[in-house]
């Protein structure tokens, strides 16, 4: 068992660990005040590549792999959570056209997707259906050639910026999760719009919005896989959004960690720095070990994926650990910062209010542990 990263994905840590200091992290704080997505950082990253790590290059991405992507969300998130968010967020739609996607669609979706020339947005939350994906009520009736959906999604990350979304609806209201399917619908498509932009907590530098199907006319030829699979393709989907979520925990758990580290060393307190202190030492070892053991359980997770096997329990366990990680390590770093912590202008404040958003989001915490325990049951069973 080799833990050692290959030298590729070591260079690549490394260029977007100093892509994130130099164009990411210094924009956070004025990302979060103006609660909207940063584009200049969004072609840049773009340009460099990013957008296409996981995918092959027959579609004009790297062909790096699930391990590359997740160090990619990682480092970003130890700069910004949004930007980390936004790429996540990304992923989730271009992941379903990729595995379930005919190959006229992946030729004519893809290129533009994983060359980071459109962005994308994955719709599956409704009102009235969050953790219960499959009690959405959004649909869709068959009309010739043309499918016609109806409904309201609601807190769709990249909704408003993105071009290109992949939307789960009922085609057969009867099957609950089996009468499921999804759509890829562009933006402009008649029918299709915009609705409220989300004034969130955090992660403010990202985009969240409602969508609106309003008798929405889609080809029939933009069905994503078959019909009744939407269900399949949402699970799926979420897997790989999981890992990430649980690869930013660890990128933000690693920022609040080091910001306080860094104050606890100057802050002199007691006659000396609060460094020299148990109480901030024992602080620092929690976050230290957390952080360690959320990354390998993320970068397990990536690594069944890359080698072809199950991982749905380990993405689980990935997002769960790497969530709560962030969030223990946000609230001992504001601790060690004392007030100054509790303003705004303490950065731990602002990847508080972030890492909140990676206990809700792509599954709550309470779902991933029915996830974990359901297949560990089976498994002993």
């Amino acid at each position: 068992m080799d833990f050692k990263l290959s030298e590729e994905l070591e260079m690549w840590r490394r260029t977007v660990r100093e892509f994130t200091e130099k164009e990411v992290a210094p924009h956070d704080a004025e990302m979060d005040r103006a609660n909207d997505l940063p584009w200049d950082i969004i072609q840049k990253m773009s340009a460099n590549g990013f957008f296409g790590i996981p995918y092959p290059e027959e579609y004009g991405g790297a062909g790096m792999g699930s391990l590359a992507a997740v160090i990619t969300i990682e480092e970003l998130a130890r700069g910004s959570a949004s930007v980390a968010l936004t790429l996540d967020a990304h992923w989730l739609a271009v992941d379903p056209i990729f595995l379930f996607g005919t190959e006229e669609q992946k030729k004519k979706y893809l290129p533009d997707l994983v060359g980071g020339k459109k962005l994308a947005a994955f719709a599956l939350t409704e009102p009235v259906a969050g953790s219960d994906a499959a009690g959405i009520i959004s649909t869709a009736v068959r009309d010739g050639d043309y499918w016609v959906l109806n409904g309201t999604k609601a807190f769709i990350t990249n909704g408003g910026a993105a071009e290109i979304y992949v939307i789960a609806v009922k085609t057969d209201k009867t099957k609950g999760a089996r009468g499921i399917s999804t759509f890829i619908v562009e933006k402009g498509t008649p029918g299709f719009s915009i609705g409220k932009k989300e004034d969130k907590m955090g992660c403010r530098g990202s985009v969240t919005t409602e969508l609106v199907l309003d008798n929405c006319r889609v080809p029939a030829a933009n069905l994503l896989g078959k019909e009744g699979e939407g269900f399949k393709v949402a699970m799926t989907t979420l897997d790989f959004g999981r890992i990430c979520v649980g690869a930013m925990g660890v990128g933000g758990a690693t920022a609040a960690m080091e910001a306080a580290g860094r104050y606890a060393n100057q802050r002199q307190a007691f006659g000396g720095p609060l460094s020299k202190l148990q109480a901030i030492q024992f602080k620092m070892a929690d976050m230290a070990t957390g952080i360690e053991a959320a990354r390998l359980l993320a970068y397990r997770a990536a690594w069944l994926r890359d080698q072809g096997q199950r991982y749905s329990k380990e993405a689980a366990m990935a997002k769960v650990f790497g969530a709560e990680v962030a969030m223990a390590a946000c609230k001992e770093g504001i601790q060690i910062f004392g007030g100054y912590g509790y303003t705004r202008d303490c950065p731990v404040e602002r990847y508080l209010r972030d890492a909140k958003l990676l206990e809700i989001g792509e599954g709550t915490s309470e779902v991933m542990r029915m996830i974990i325990g359901g297949a560990t049951l089976k498994e002993l069973a």
